[in-house]
């Protein structure tokens, strides 16, 4: 059965933002295809997906690997839009960044290419990252979408993510203006909140590091801009469904301290034990910028959570799943 608004499609589906997205197009009348990987050392068991209101009815689950492009092709086709939210994960370092980064562009150009062939996508929205905006050695500056990441300032970090995800976004922003295929770009920031899926996701598991005043994959935490996954996959939507969207749309709620998060478990979660410290200047830790998300804003969107919300939907869905804590 098909949707009152449609088909479209979202690839990476078994991850932490994408399954938001699907799930909050199905409530909203969308019919989802949707990819995961088949690779063996990554393949992806998607079938917590069918548990969401509507999924039996207007869910399709594709096989599809950013490695080869083409893969994608059933997935988009007949779709009216496209969410590209799948990207190659390398906080391990396990792949050369050149890998991972021909990976992402190439994966990224062909489903364009799929959504121009198709000739029924009116729209990809492509999920680009907050370390694409914000890492360039001047961390205390408020950033929005006219600010890039410098690329060398990341490969000297050893944070190929980020060198990833800035390259591709201004891959598809090119591809878009010379193909004449209507791209937009969100760029989120630390995404917390509850989740579907059934592994930790690593945004909440850094976010709860973050937290509880423990060091994560890139140190310690002490201030870092934050949204609520809910309003992360309405942003998605609300981009599809705008008349006339332009470029990069940052999303961002709320630069959230230390102090101020663990302040917050500390008094609703005692028995977390949070690292309690009397000046954040007895840690050393990484500081990112805060992230404006004005454009956004201006063009519509309202953000409907807060940081009180977003610590207690983490926390409690972390204890309906029997996870972290």
């Amino acid at each position: 059965m098909e949707g009152s608004k449609g088909r479209v499609c979202v690839t990476g589906g078994a991850g932490f933002i994408a399954s938001s997205i699907i799930e909050t197009l199905l409530l909203n009348g969308y019919s989802v295809n949707t990819t995961v990987r088949s690779h063996p050392e990554y393949e992806e068991d998607p079938s917590f997906l069918y548990n969401i209101a509507g999924a039996s009815q207007r869910l399709q689950v594709f096989n599809a690997d950013l490695s080869n492009p083409e893969s994608f092709n059933a997935a988009i086709e007949g779709c009216i839009g496209v969410f590209h939210v799948a990207a190659p994960v390398n906080f391990e370092l396990r792949e050369p960044e050149e890998v991972v980064t021909k990976r992402s562009i190439d994966g990224a150009l062909g489903i364009l290419k799929a959504c121009l062939n198709s000739k029924t996508v009116k729209r990809v929205v492509y999920t680009s990252s907050a370390s694409a905006v914000t890492l360039n050695g001047k961390e205390e500056q408020v950033k929005d979408e006219s600010f890039w990441s410098d690329v060398d300032y990341l490969r000297s970090s050893k944070n190929y993510y980020g060198v990833s995800k800035t390259l591709t976004e201004k891959a598809v922003h090119e591809f878009g203006e010379q193909n004449g295929l209507d791209v937009v770009t969100i760029i989120p920031s630390f995404a917390f909140g509850p989740f579907i899926c059934p592994k930790l996701p690593s945004s909440v598991n850094a976010t709860l590091n973050f937290a509880l005043g423990k060091k994560g994959p890139f140190g310690m935490m002490l201030q870092t801009p934050m949204v609520h996954v809910e309003d992360v996959a309405r942003a998605h939507i609300f981009l599809l469904e705008h008349s006339s969207p332009k470029g990069r749309y940052c999303c961002s709620q709320c630069l959230v301290t230390f102090e101020r998060i663990s302040e917050l478990l500390s008094a609703k979660y005692p028995e977390l034990q949070p690292l309690i410290v009397n000046s954040v200047k007895q840690i050393e830790g990484i500081k990112l910028s805060d992230l404006s998300s004005k454009k956004l804003i201006d063009a519509g969107f309202v953000f409907k959570y807060g940081l009180e919300e977003m610590l207690d939907d983490a926390i409690q869905c972390c204890k309906e799943k029997g996870l972290y804590l």
